[in-house]
């Protein structure tokens, strides 16, 4: 396979450097939500409501990705959503009371899932290009940023840099990046069929900085998807999407338990100093990141169903210890198994929810990244109410409970399977 023309190597770093701000951005906020909270006077299930803003804002917005990608082009759009994103939640950081802070809220995560649906399809445009499937580093790149904005955030509580003056200039940084990046994209706009998603019998997004994108471009030789064709399904459709969608609710439970709750839970309920109780939700993202570089050959190794349940077991067990013996290190610990073991879930259940039999190409993907969106919706207010009746501890209990669900509702994963489904002659240059 030829290596690709130099500036379509240019484009895929310049998707990259979108995917790093994506994840940034939110990132230097959340391990600040305790101050706002303390500074708010908000109770943990109002806390739990004004969070809930952001993926309500998501929703909302979501639909409407793919009809502005086909009028403005997927690159300009992706860092438009960016800069407004940043703007979004730099207002945030200025709001007086909850209402004001859920309205910012709000319209960062509107324009935050835009940014997200923009940035998989220039991603997708790219990795056309390239021939071979390239998109799981994006969303690798996605986790770097989230770790980097983490540590900005650490960085900043530990110096005492007030918030406002922080999220500034994070905001400022990463907007600049992404029109630095825009230069260097695929010109014009995107094909009339492949705004907000892939082309059939190409391949698939998954919007997010929350997942991964799968090539689904081969097919056996009677043209069926290779999933279908390795493993056939018996039952009904909706059953098995019912199920896609628990597993993939799952992962972003997890996720959410460490954007929303870890910091709090490390500095309140145990004490910990603010910048080391920052490092809760740095360790989940972290290996979370790991587990997306190794994801790929241990599904082609072991298989999606094995690899998930494995991954539900590490997040039940590690979560659980955690909560069972409260130590610092020990919770720290325990948010980063968390981390590892959702690595693959929600790419997982993208990936057989698109080679669901009975579903046209795509619509069985749409339904799962349209619907897990609602675990990050309900999961705030949800841990904040058990927080207040019960306490935070009891809240995080959301986290083994989502992988012991994992665990039970597995077995709709694709098996490992006789040979891998692509085969590319030659890599081609990195990032």
């Amino acid at each position: 396979m030829p290596l690709p023309l130099p500036e379509v190597r240019r484009a895929r770093g310049a998707v990259a450097a979108m995917f790093l701000t994506n994840g940034a951005l939110l990132a230097n906020l959340l391990p600040r939500y305790p101050e706002i909270k303390g500074e708010l006077g908000l109770a943990n299930s109002t806390y739990g409501l004004v969070l809930a803003a952001f993926p309500a804002g998501a929703i909302l917005a979501g639909l409407g990705a793919g009809a502005l990608i086909r009028r403005v082009g997927s690159a300009p759009l992706a860092v438009a959503g960016t800069i407004l994103t940043a703007i979004g939640l730099c207002a945030a950081s200025w709001a007086p009371v909850a209402g004001l802070l859920a309205l910012a809220l709000l319209v960062a995560g509107a324009c935050d899932a835009i940014t997200d649906v923009a940035q998989n399809a220039h991603g997708l445009r790219v990795q056309r290009r390239y021939g071979r499937s390239i998109i799981n580093s994006f969303h690798a790149v996605w986790s770097i940023g989230a770790v980097l904005g983490g540590s900005m955030a650490a960085l900043a509580i530990a110096l005492d840099v007030p918030l406002r003056v922080h999220l500034g200039v994070s905001g400022a940084l990463f907007a600049v990046i992404s029109l630095v990046a825009l230069r260097f994209a695929l010109p014009g706009k995107d094909p009339e069929n492949s705004a907000g998603g892939a082309d059939v019998g190409t391949s698939t997004a998954v919007p997010d900085g929350t997942g991964a994108t799968d090539d689904t471009a081969a097919t056996d030789a009677a043209g069926a998807p290779p999933s279908a064709a390795l493993r056939p399904r018996r039952g009904r459709t909706v059953p098995l999407l019912a199920a896609l969608i628990v597993i993939a609710i799952g992962g972003t439970l997890v996720e959410d338990a460490g954007n929303s709750w870890a910091t709090l839970y490390l500095a309140r309920d145990l004490g910990a100093p603010a910048a080391i109780a920052a490092t809760g939700y740095i360790a989940l993202v972290g290996a979370q990141f790991v587990g997306r570089l190794a994801g790929d050959s241990l599904v082609d190794r072991f298989g999606q169903r094995t690899v998930a349940r494995a991954g539900g077991l590490i997040i039940a067990v590690g979560m659980a210890t955690a909560l069972a013996f409260p130590t610092v290190p020990g919770t720290i610990i325990g948010f980063a198994l968390a981390g590892l073991g959702s690595a693959t879930l929600v790419p997982a259940a993208m990936q057989e929810a698109d080679d669901l039999p009975g579903l046209r190409h795509g619509t069985g993907l749409t339904v799962v990244s349209w619907l897990m969106r609602l675990g990050f919706l309900a999961s705030p207010p949800l841990v904040g109410l058990v927080a207040d009746a019960a306490g935070l501890r009891y809240g995080l209990l959301v986290v083994p409970i989502a992988g012991a669900l994992v665990i039970a509702l597995a077995g709709v994963l694709s098996g490992r399977r006789a040979a891998r489904e692509t085969e590319p002659e030659n890599a081609s240059a990195g990032l």
